[in-house]
This record gives structure tokens, C-alpha cells and sequence, in this order.
């Protein structure tokens, strides 16, 4: 048996360490303060929404990841994905209809009760959603009642490199910027992501706890960290008041911006270089992609040693 140093502190890194620890192989975490993007995901396990801009998701990811957070994080809500579109752009529910599958035209209203204003919609019962920082936090706090040591230091193990954009000097990853608000209004009651058709970028509002909303995200081909544009915010803002009205009184009670890691063709990748493994590229499917990659990795490994 081996022993694993996993090199990252999102999902990637701890999906790989939840993985080979429920396989008795012995493992380490080496983690930095550099900020992941995985704090400021959706959270949506949404396979089939995702293969409307992704036409090979489905295949490259014939995995359940909604059972595999299910498996290990008390985290998942299974209440589906609505997916809106302006009345005016209902030609949009029809082509975003055409290019997905394991749907249902719906009036919204019938689902969510606060939805009274869009006529039609598209529903995938099948989805489902999380809340990033609670199921990421609940897979360490696993990992440390199983004495995994988690630390800053040397790494004393094979390395598996899990450092989403910070591996750039070794792997050919470029940035996906993303930025993301998180607004607190209690009078508007959602209980599933609402996927609303944007022009420019897939909108999207996930309830949480305590009657917050995160809202995002933009795609934007940028390395820039710096804090989230005006431009940017008014679109997300629009697109949340066409939602529902009432965020016009919403607060804003945080804004972020994360750099997803994506190589040219978008696909997430497990790479093997110089006698280290590397896991990357999840773009913007870290959620889902993370535990399949996950799995696949230890598969090879207990391949390898037989």
C-alpha cells in the first residue's frame, strides 16, 4: 500500500482523500490559504442541464454523482432544476429544450408557488443541488474524525495534485473567471436551482439557508481576482429581479469571484507526469465531475497494485 499525498483544499482534493480513504489507503491532505473555486460554486448537480452547453457531458461523465454526495455528505436536496426564460425570449426554452434531455414542460407556478409570472418552463425532476462550503466542510470534518492529517507542510507521499488553477505551472490550464452574489431575501420562497436564459452567460439562483439565494455566475475568459464588476453585478441583478420582483429589496451580503481551472477543450482530465498524478480541469463542473474523476483514480490505483 501506498501512501497519498493529496496536494489542494476544493473539490477535487477533497473528493480524491474521501475516496481513497473509504478505500483504507493511507493518505494525507497538504492544503494552502490560497483562496478555491470551489467556495464560490453553484452547487448544482444538474447532468442534464449541464449537457445543453456541454454536448459531451453526459457521455464523458456516465456517473451518479447526486448518489456519491448523497453517500457522504448529509448535504443534497433532490427537488430538481426549473429552468425560465423571459417572455420574450421563450424561443430560447424551446432550443435549450431541443438540446437536452430527461425533461418536462411545466407552469412554474405549480412548482413554485412565487413563480406566478412565467407561463412556461422546462423541469428536470432528476436534478438536484448542495450547498458547496457546508458538503466541502462536512467531507473534511470526515476525514479528520478518521485521523487524516491535514496541513501546510511537506509533502511525505506520492503526490496527487489537486490545485485547481494554482497548477497552471505544470499543467496547460487557463482561468474561467466567475463571479457570484449571495442575496438575503426572506419574502421569496424557492426550493430547487432556478436556470434562468441569459444572453451572455448561464444565470442561475440557488436558494440556501436562512433565506439566501446564491446567484450567479459570468464566464469570462480572465485571470483577473479583482473584485466583481458593475457590469456584471447589474446583469446578475436584472436577471434575479425578472426572477422574482421582490430582490429589488434583496440585500447583498456578499459578492465573490473564483478562478475555475479548464484546459482547451473543457473536459476535466486525470494526468500522470513525472510520478505524479494530476486532477483538473473541472471547469465549471467541479461538483459533479470531482467524485467521478475521484473514483476513476482509485480504481486505477488498485488496478495497478494487483
Amino acid at each position: 500500500m501506498s501512501h497519498w499525498s493529496i496536494l489542494g483544499s476544493g473539490v477535487s482534493a477533497l473528493c480524491v482523500a474521501t475516496a481513497l480513504r473509504a478505500h483504507s489507503e493511507s493518505i494525507e491532505m497538504i492544503v494552502s490559504e490560497q483562496p478555491s473555486a470551489s467556495y464560490f460554486a453553484g452547487g448544482m448537480l444538474a447532468p442534464f442541464c449541464e449537457a445543453e452547453a456541454a454536448p459531451h457531458f453526459k457521455n464523458l461523465c456516465d456517473f451518479d454523482a447526486i448518489k456519491w454526495w448523497k453517500r457522504h455528505t448529509q448535504q443534497v436536496i433532490q427537488h430538481g432544476t426549473l429552468v425560465l426564460a423571459p417572455q420574450r425570449d421563450h424561443v430560447e426554452l424551446s432550443r435549450f429544450a431541443a438540446r437536452t434531455i430527461q425533461h418536462q414542460r411545466v407552469v412554474p407556478a405549480q412548482l413554485e408557488a412565487d413563480l406566478t409570472h412565467f407561463a412556461q418552463g422546462l423541469f428536470f425532476k432528476d436534478e438536484a443541488h448542495l450547498d458547496p462550503r457546508l458538503a466541502l466542510a462536512e467531507l473534511k470534518h470526515h476525514l479528520i474524525q478518521h485521523d487524516v492529517p491535514i496541513h501546510q507542510g511537506q509533502a511525505s507521499g506520492r503526490i496527487i495534485d489537486c490545485r485547481e488553477i494554482y497548477a497552471q505551472d505544470q499543467m496547460p490550464l487557463r482561468a474561467v473567471r466567475g463571479e457570484m452574489l449571495i442575496l438575503e431575501q426572506p419574502e421569496v420562497h424557492l426550493s430547487r436551482p432556478i436556470r434562468f436564459l441569459h444572453p451572455r452567460f448561464a444565470c442561475y439562483l440557488v436558494p440556501r439557508q436562512n433565506g439566501q439565494f446564491m446567484l450567479g455566475a459570468t464566464m469570462l475568459e480572465s485571470d483577473s481576482r479583482q473584485p466583481i464588476s458593475v457590469r456584471s453585478s447589474m446583469e446578475l441583478l436584472n436577471a434575479a429581479y425578472a426572477i422574482h420582483p421582490a430582490f429589488a429589496e434583496a440585500h447583498i451580503v456578499e459578492t465573490g469571484v473564483g478562478l475555475r481551472p479548464a484546459y482547451q477543450d473543457n473536459i476535466p482530465k486525470i494526468s500522470y507526469h513525472n510520478q505524479i498524478f494530476y486532477i483538473n480541469g473541472m471547469h465549471r463542473h467541479g461538483f459533479l465531475c470531482a467524485p467521478w474523476l475521484a473514483e476513476k483514480l482509485v480504481q486505477h490505483i488498485a488496478g495497478s497494485a494487483t
